[in-house]
């Protein structure tokens, strides 16, 4: 499929996501049963130089990544896709992805439970992976914490692998009116076994602008760094190697 084909039935079915809520949203305010009916949605629409993930470079090509939530009750269904915009290597990077989460605030942390599907269409492959996670974002840089354990893995001759995520995060005001933020945030990964064979990790670090261009869309132009650690960077293993890239993200709330 080429790459203006994928980006129409991607945007497809994201209109036809965002199109069921808003409907349900109205026909729910005619009839006087919002509150039985109180679902929010959003979406983003992402272009980067490169595809990194968890330390590991999935593409280095520029890829397009659409998604979509629809959140209620705690729960948050997203559907999130990250498409090849060019052909220049030998990377299939292709996938969509579907997650379930419930998040309960508490009054100083949150916690969240979840599960993802992965499919990578364009090298037939697929794995799944539940999650638990606790986050403080009252306290200074949001520290969060997040196990995964992925399982029921068709790459890498299968098993299960697990990643743990350190991270913090940081919002300065650069700008009141508009009003504009510099995000700043770090995280460090370890891998056992997650698509390589031994232990590893990695290192992340983004800067990024938060640009509001209406009351519900915002514009965030970002850098990152991100680099392997132990048999993650191993040439015999996972063979990864540092990598800086960047790109932009629109986010709109409905």
């Amino acid at each position: 499929m080429k790459m203006t084909q994928k980006v129409v039935v991607i945007c497809s079915i994201l209109y036809l996501l965002m199109g069921g809520v808003l409907r349900g949203r109205v026909l729910a305010e005619g009839e006087g049963i919002l509150p039985q009916f109180d679902l929010k949605a959003s979406s983003t629409f992402s272009a980067y130089n490169k595809y990194v993930w968890r330390g590991i470079t999935l593409d280095t090509d520029p890829v397009v990544q659409p998604g979509v939530d629809i959140s209620g009750y705690g729960f948050t269904l997203s559907f999130w896709s990250s498409f090849d915009a060019d052909s220049n290597d030998t990377l299939a990077s292709d996938e969509v992805d579907f997650t379930v989460d419930y998040t309960h605030d508490f009054e100083y942390l949150s916690l969240s439970l979840g599960h993802t599907n992965y499919d990578f269409p364009a090298a037939a492959l697929y794995s799944k992976e539940w999650y638990i996670g606790i986050a403080a974002s009252k306290f200074f840089l949001s520290p969060a914490l997040t196990f995964y354990n992925d399982y029921g893995r068709e790459a890498n001759g299968g098993g299960d692998g697990q990643y743990i995520n350190i991270g913090i995060s940081h919002s300065l005001a650069l700008m009141e009116s508009p009003a504009i933020t510099l995000d700043l945030a770090a995280g460090l990964g370890f891998n056992n076994e997650l698509f390589i064979r031994g232990e590893g990790g990695d290192f992340l670090i983004t800067a990024g602008l938060g640009i509001p261009l209406t009351k519900n869309a915002i514009l965030s132009p970002s850098f990152s760094y991100a680099a392997p650690l132990g048999d993650l960077k191993d040439s015999n293993d996972g063979n990864q190697k540092n990598r800086t890239y960047g790109g932009v993200s629109l986010a709109v709330d409905f």
